[in-house]
């Protein structure tokens, strides 16, 4: 199947509406099938995380981070499987790494709407813009891992500057 660089504009062919709808798989790679959108999926699949973090925030902390590390192994999976399915490593409209890396980028943060939306802005710059060793890590680590793993390390750049800012407040 022929398809686009990561996070390029997802050409909605019909058999990748059948694997997003017709698996629960390509259903959750595919954020809900928010990676299905034409313009910008990647940030597509980050808005449709955004109300998931109130949820996961309400579980308190033990909760919350044996959850995000269980969201972040399925991801693994799904990620590694559905990109197997299409053929291409970090198809643009697999965003599930995307929501696995909000949630993490708004870990620290109060349930606050600025910085939820602090997080939001700085986790897309870090994984569009793919700073060192972000870029390194999307183009040597393949897998499901791989797909994953950068967006970690973008979420972890966010908690860092958030912290910073959170501390001079």
């Amino acid at each position: 199947m022929n398809s686009p660089e990561p996070h390029e504009a997802v050409t909605v062919q019909p058999a990748l509406k059948k694997l997003v709808f017709g698996s629960i798989s390509g259903f959750l790679a595919f954020g809900f099938g928010s990676g299905l959108s034409r313009f910008a999926p990647g940030t597509m699949g980050t808005l449709v995380a955004i109300p998931f973090i109130f949820a996961l925030k309400a579980l308190g902390n033990p909760g919350f981070w044996v959850l995000l590390l269980v969201l972040f192994l399925l991801g693994v999976k799904l990620c590694g499987d559905v990109s197997r399915k299409l053929g291409v490593h970090d198809h643009g409209g697999i965003v599930w790494d995307e929501m696995v890396g909000y949630w993490l980028s708004a870990a620290f943060v109060p349930l606050q709407w600025h910085w939820l939306l602090a997080a939001f802005l700085l986790f897309r710059f870090f994984d569009i813009v793919k700073p060192w060793p972000i870029r390194q890590l999307d183009k040597k680590v393949s897998g499901g891992f791989g797909i994953m793993i950068d967006d970690v390390v973008a979420a972890l750049f966010t908690v860092i500057i958030l912290a910073v800012v959170q501390n001079f407040l």
